[in-house]
Protein backbone atom coordinates (compact mmCIF):
# COMPACT_ATOMS: atom_id res chain seq x y z
CA UNK A 1 0.00 0.00 0.00
CA UNK A 2 2.55 2.72 0.88
CA UNK A 3 5.55 1.13 -1.06
CA UNK A 4 6.12 4.36 -2.72
CA UNK A 5 5.93 6.41 0.69
CA UNK A 6 8.85 3.62 2.53
CA UNK A 7 10.73 4.30 -0.82
CA UNK A 8 10.84 8.04 -1.08
CA UNK A 9 12.41 7.52 3.10
CA UNK A 10 14.91 5.09 2.59
CA UNK A 11 16.29 7.46 -0.61
CA UNK A 12 16.36 10.55 1.13
CA UNK A 13 18.93 12.45 2.92
CA UNK A 14 17.91 11.82 5.88
CA UNK A 15 19.85 10.61 8.89
CA UNK A 16 19.33 7.23 10.58
CA UNK A 17 17.35 9.03 13.60
CA UNK A 18 14.73 10.89 11.03
CA UNK A 19 14.64 7.24 9.25
CA UNK A 20 13.77 5.56 11.77
CA UNK A 21 10.81 8.00 13.11
CA UNK A 22 9.50 8.00 9.36
CA UNK A 23 9.10 4.60 9.63
CA UNK A 24 7.70 4.36 13.08
CA UNK A 25 5.24 7.12 11.48
CA UNK A 26 4.00 5.42 8.76
CA UNK A 27 3.88 2.07 10.25
CA UNK A 28 1.52 3.54 12.98
CA UNK A 29 -0.26 5.03 10.68
CA UNK A 30 -1.04 1.45 8.80
CA UNK A 31 -1.79 0.21 12.14
CA UNK A 32 -4.45 2.61 13.07
CA UNK A 33 -6.04 2.28 9.86
CA UNK A 34 -6.23 -1.69 10.09
CA UNK A 35 -8.23 -1.16 13.46
CA UNK A 36 -10.47 0.85 11.90
CA UNK A 37 -10.82 -1.63 9.39
CA UNK A 38 -11.33 -4.16 11.89
CA UNK A 39 -13.04 -2.42 14.42
CA UNK A 40 -15.57 -1.61 11.54
CA UNK A 41 -15.89 -5.36 10.52
CA UNK A 42 -16.54 -6.94 14.02
CA UNK A 43 -19.55 -4.01 13.98
CA UNK A 44 -20.68 -5.71 10.73
CA UNK A 45 -20.49 -9.00 12.34
CA UNK A 46 -22.68 -8.03 15.02
CA UNK A 47 -24.77 -6.29 13.13
CA UNK A 48 -25.32 -9.45 11.49
CA UNK A 49 -25.96 -11.35 14.06
CA UNK A 50 -28.43 -9.31 15.66
CA UNK A 51 -30.59 -8.98 12.43
CA UNK A 52 -30.01 -12.68 11.80
CA UNK A 53 -30.04 -15.34 15.05
CA UNK A 54 -32.38 -12.48 17.99
CA UNK A 55 -36.45 -12.34 17.28
CA UNK A 56 -36.28 -9.28 19.55
CA UNK A 57 -36.72 -6.14 18.12
CA UNK A 58 -34.59 -3.82 19.81
CA UNK A 59 -31.99 -6.46 18.71
CA UNK A 60 -32.78 -6.33 15.37
CA UNK A 61 -32.93 -1.99 15.20
CA UNK A 62 -29.66 -2.15 17.03
CA UNK A 63 -28.36 -4.06 14.00
CA UNK A 64 -29.88 -2.53 11.62
CA UNK A 65 -28.50 0.75 13.45
CA UNK A 66 -25.08 -0.62 13.23
CA UNK A 67 -24.30 -1.43 9.88
CA UNK A 68 -24.77 2.21 8.64
CA UNK A 69 -22.09 2.64 11.66
CA UNK A 70 -19.51 -0.10 10.23
CA UNK A 71 -19.72 2.35 6.89
CA UNK A 72 -19.24 5.11 8.82
CA UNK A 73 -16.32 3.79 10.74
CA UNK A 74 -14.59 2.41 7.09
CA UNK A 75 -15.24 6.29 6.35
CA UNK A 76 -13.51 7.67 9.16
CA UNK A 77 -10.73 5.36 8.94
CA UNK A 78 -9.69 5.81 5.27
CA UNK A 79 -10.24 9.82 5.61
CA UNK A 80 -8.03 9.87 8.56
CA UNK A 81 -5.49 7.79 7.07
CA UNK A 82 -4.83 9.60 4.10
CA UNK A 83 -4.62 12.84 5.50
CA UNK A 84 -1.77 11.49 8.05
CA UNK A 85 -0.16 10.01 4.86
CA UNK A 86 -0.36 13.26 3.21
CA UNK A 87 0.98 15.13 6.40
CA UNK A 88 3.97 12.16 6.71
CA UNK A 89 4.79 13.05 3.03
CA UNK A 90 4.79 17.01 3.05
CA UNK A 91 6.92 16.21 6.50
CA UNK A 92 9.39 13.92 4.48
CA UNK A 93 9.33 16.87 1.74
CA UNK A 94 9.96 19.75 3.93
CA UNK A 95 12.80 17.66 5.99
CA UNK A 96 14.61 17.13 2.57
CA UNK A 97 14.72 20.47 2.17
CA UNK A 98 17.52 22.85 2.70
CA UNK A 99 17.37 24.30 6.53
CA UNK A 100 15.16 27.61 6.81
CA UNK A 101 13.46 29.43 9.40
CA UNK A 102 9.82 28.51 8.32
CA UNK A 103 7.22 26.52 9.94
CA UNK A 104 6.75 23.13 8.87
CA UNK A 105 4.15 22.63 6.59
CA UNK A 106 0.06 21.81 8.19
CA UNK A 107 -2.63 19.86 6.16
CA UNK A 108 -5.49 22.14 6.41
Amino acid sequence: MNGNLHQRFINSQLNLTEHLAAARSILANERTFLAYQRTALTELAVAATFIHFFDHPALTVIGWILVPASVLTIAIGLHRFRRMHRLIHLLETHANQPSTPEQPPTTE
